[in-house]
């Protein structure tokens, strides 16, 4: 059932055209991931499709109520009951709610409405692992059309059916998940370079042909010495009939060359190898170790004797719940706390969330140029690699959006004479195709990471260990992250099962103790008081046991 159609959608910001889309269609079994880079106009799309832009051109006709989770602000929507029990903001001061807590009440808004269609707009933004899995969980149950905007490749994958690309204000569908997407993509290109190596080929043979006709013709024009007059007219009108020929075909690929569909070169993301030579490269096997750390705020115990280590070459991911102390231990680290030693030669880069250490007056290759360890061709070739373009590279900083200030950031401390990246929620504000350079990056840089991220993919992808703080501890596992969440969750649906036959188990007791309780009070004939009284203080003892 059709449930939304856009039709000639056009939206200016100033002389610059952001969106281009002549036809969009939404059916009820829809379940759409949009994608495109930072300023694609992802937000504009589901803004103008609920109404809260109007297009300078086009209509769009809702035939559905609607519910839509925006990236920012605090909802004063309604949220029911059951809702704020299941994304745990029942009773929360809408004051004093940290940014993953103000996600799960947007999102808890929008799950309390009854609609066929769900615009979501990032909607797993800063949340801990719990809340995207409950995000994801809700989605999945959402009975009707999904759009959806993640920066998260494993909800795109988990949730979508089909993927909307945008780029340069066009929309292009393909069909599949977003792991099918790439798989696409990469087919596309690999047509467009067979295209391309056809077209050279093609127009080389033709300038080839082109080129020794037009010296034929030259040759031919000239008559040979000592030759007699009758044998140099005949010549040269054998010579002009040639002449003719040779022009006609001369003409006639000149006109193949002007019709030759011209075929633009794919564009290849510039080669790099992370070959850096770290001075004082650190001698020690163990470049950060914290031993027996305790820190309380208040009655609040955040870390009980904590134990934790990060290895030389390692790359370190340390996960754990919103408000478990992830950030809180990284400035500890480096406030220089004195239950945590760092061994002698380690350089730290470090990338915090306050995206404070880039000079907004001046350019971003100025701004890495001034501490950089590394040649400038390496630094060109690194801003290439997270999708800085030519004369991006002069961009002043003050300019930039979120997305390329974290990209510009991390550059610089990976060309710096840093050997330990601490990079803390690096993908924040990063589009999809920004958060798999990123990826690629990481993975090929050869210093030691200690990173702190929210996306799955990300930290699967780039850790070789996770420290996990849970209940005021750590502990440091050392397979994959998605195995951790694999175990995680399957030890917490085990808990849920156990939980859930405690309650059933707790509900038939107290329905036996009010009858026993009944018959004590007004006994019958055949009932034994002795026998109901033990039974009672059984069933008493059988509940205090269940709610320990």
């Amino acid at each position: 059932m059709l449930l939304l159609h856009a039709q000639n959608i056009k939206k200016y910001y100033g002389d610059r055209l952001i969106l281009n889309i002549d036809d969009l269609k939404i059916y009820s079994e829809d379940r759409i991931g949009v994608v495109g880079l930072n300023g694609a106009g992802k937000t504009t799309l589901l803004e103008i499709l609920t109404g809260n832009i109007i297009p300078d051109e086009g209509t769009v006709k809702l035939y559905t109520d609607f519910s839509y989770i925006k990236q920012f602000g605090i909802t004063d929507e309604k949220v029911d009951g059951r809702m704020a029990s299941e994304f745990q903001i029942e009773d929360r001061d809408l004051r004093y709610l940290s940014g993953g807590e103000q996600t799960r009440l947007r999102a808890a808004s929008q799950f309390s409405k009854d609609s066929g269609i769900m615009f979501a707009d990032e909607p797993t933004c800063n949340m801990d692992t719990e809340g995207i899995m409950l995000i994801e969980k809700k989605l999945m149950e959402y009975p009707g059309a999904l759009l959806l905007i993640s920066h998260d490749r494993q909800l795109l994958d988990k949730l979508c059916n089909s993927i909307l690309e945008l780029e340069n204000g066009e929309a292009k569908h393909y069909p599949g998940n977003y792991s099918d997407y790439i798989k696409q993509k990469e087919a596309e290109k690999q047509r467009q370079e067979l295209e391309y190596s056809l077209y050279i080929s093609e127009r080389r043979r033709l300038e080839t042909a082109l080129s020794n006709l037009k010296g034929k013709a030259q040759r031919v024009r000239k008559a040979p010495k000592r030759m007699g007059i009758s044998e140099a007219r005949l010549h040269k009108r054998r010579a002009t009939e040639v002449q003719e020929k040779l022009n006609k075909s001369v003409k006639a690929i000149q006109s193949r060359l002007e019709r030759l569909e011209v075929k633009e070169k794919p564009r290849e993301l510039d080669p790099i190898k992370m070959e850096f030579k770290f001075t004082n490269a650190p001698v020690s096997q163990v470049l950060i170790r914290g031993e027996n750390i305790t820190l309380r705020f208040g009655k609040r115990l955040l870390f009980d004797n904590i134990n934790f280590e990060v290895f030389k070459g390692s790359k370190t991911a340390l996960v754990g719940k919103n408000g478990t102390g992830k950030t809180t231990l990284i400035r500890m680290i480096m406030s220089g706390h004195p239950n945590i030693k760092i061994a002698n030669g380690v350089k730290i880069g470090y990338f915090s969330q306050d995206l404070d250490i880039m000079d907004p007056e001046k350019s971003i290759l100025d701004n890495i140029m001034r501490s950089s360890y590394q040649p400038e061709w390496i630094v060109r070739t690194i801003l290439a690699r997270l999708l800085f373009k030519r004369d991006d590279v002069y961009k002043k900083v003050g300019l930039l959006s979120g997305g390329e200030m974290v990209k510009a950031s991390i550059a610089k401390l990976i060309v710096s004479e840093a050997n330990l990246l601490i990079l803390d929620e690096p993908t924040n504000y990063l589009d999809v195709f920004s958060m798999e350079a990123l990826q690629s990056v990481l993975m090929e840089y050869e210093g030691t990471i200690l990173l702190v991220s929210h996306d799955r993919w990300l930290v699967d992808k780039v850790a070789d260990r996770i420290i996990v703080i849970e209940n005021c501890k750590t502990r440091t596992l050392h397979e994959s992250y998605s195995q951790y969440l694999s175990l995680k969750d399957g030890f917490n649906n085990k808990q849920q099962d156990e939980h859930d036959n405690l309650k059933e188990r707790e509900t038939i007791l107290r329905m036996r103790l009010a009858e026993i309780t009944g018959k004590l009070s007004l006994p019958g004939k055949n009932d034994d008081i002795e026998e109901l009284e033990k039974e009672l203080n059984e069933i008493v003892a059988q509940l205090k046991e269940i709610n320990k």
